[in-house]
């Protein structure tokens, strides 16, 4: 198959699946495995890192005026209630490094843990579960927080644990984890998906800059990492711009749709889309590897 069209298929895949709460690492991976890449190839573990960029540049896109807004109101806040610490801008920085570090020091593990369909299928299927159970007890619930702007500390904090179940394990999905830890925390289905937008801004740029940074100038101290040389040639940078320009468009389409439909419907139809991977990950998770 043509590198141009294998780059179209993952470029759509993560477009697709980065902001949904089924894990885009997950769906990649498995795209992977099913189209036959080399992922010890230094080219393709680089590309499979660095078109995330496009699904961010199409979230800052989305989210470009309320972005402005809230900075504009930083700290005191639309309504002049909020503080340095409960502003929404700090509440997102809060979480972001409460996840960021822990991952950063889990880092090894968490490259194991990316080789592994069983851990992805584990982590769909678990997930998909706890999501299921959080959205149907919030929807009988009356959730206090409407709003990102009536966040409060222990609440931005306690998204940011959670978050880091999504990097230790990948297949867990950043947005499934923030969106459930939302709503675990009494925030309603909307205002928890906009905090889960916010926060995986500074998240995706931190998590995908390393990884490229990584890939691009491995380290000669881990012998776990790849040495071999990335050379990059006309036809890789034309590749790579392909999946960069799909996945951002798709993106940006995923985005406001799944804005609307979580207003509407609710998660349950991705807890069970979670589910049902997991248990085909799992049972023909060996044979996908060896594919």
């Amino acid at each position: 198959m043509s590198d141009y069209i294998i780059s179209v298929l993952l470029g759509i895949v993560e477009g697709l699946t980065e902001f949904l709460p089924v894990s885009s690492t997950a769906h990649l991976r498995i795209s992977e495995a099913l189209l036959h890449i080399n992922l010890t190839d230094p080219y393709w573990k680089m590309y499979t890192v660095v078109i995330q960029f496009g699904a961010i540049f199409a979230l800052l896109l989305v989210f470009t005026a309320r972005i402005i807004q809230f900075f504009r109101t930083f700290p005191r806040g639309e309504r002049g209630d909020r503080t340095v610490w409960n502003h929404p801008i700090s509440l997102t920085l809060i979480a972001f490094v409460i996840t960021a570090i822990p991952s950063w020091l889990l880092a090894k593990t968490i490259g194991k843990n990316l080789e592994s369909l069983r851990v992805m299928a584990l982590a769909l299927l678990i997930g998909g579960i706890v999501m299921w159970v959080v959205d149907a007890w919030n929807s009988r619930s009356d959730p206090g927080t409407t709003e990102v702007e009536h966040m409060s500390l222990p609440q931005a904090v306690w998204i940011g644990f959670c978050q880091i179940f999504s990097g230790v394990f990948p297949g867990t999905s950043r947005s499934m984890s923030t969106i459930a830890g939302g709503q675990m925390a009494g925030m309603t289905r909307p205002a928890a998906l906009e905090f889960s937008f916010l926060v995986s801004i500074p998240t995706m740029i931190a998590a995908t800059g390393y990884a490229t940074l990584k890939t691009v100038h491995p380290s000669h101290k881990d012998p776990t990492e790849t040495l071999t040389p990335l050379v990059m040639t006309s036809h890789g940078w034309i590749v790579l711009a392909i999946g960069l320009v799909v996945s951002f468009i798709v993106a940006l389409g995923v985005v406001e749709w799944f804005l609307q439909w979580v207003r509407k419907h609710g998660f349950t139809a991705f807890a069970v889309y979670r589910i049902l991977l997991g248990i085909a990950l799992l049972a023909f998770g060996a044979k996908l590897a060896g594919a």
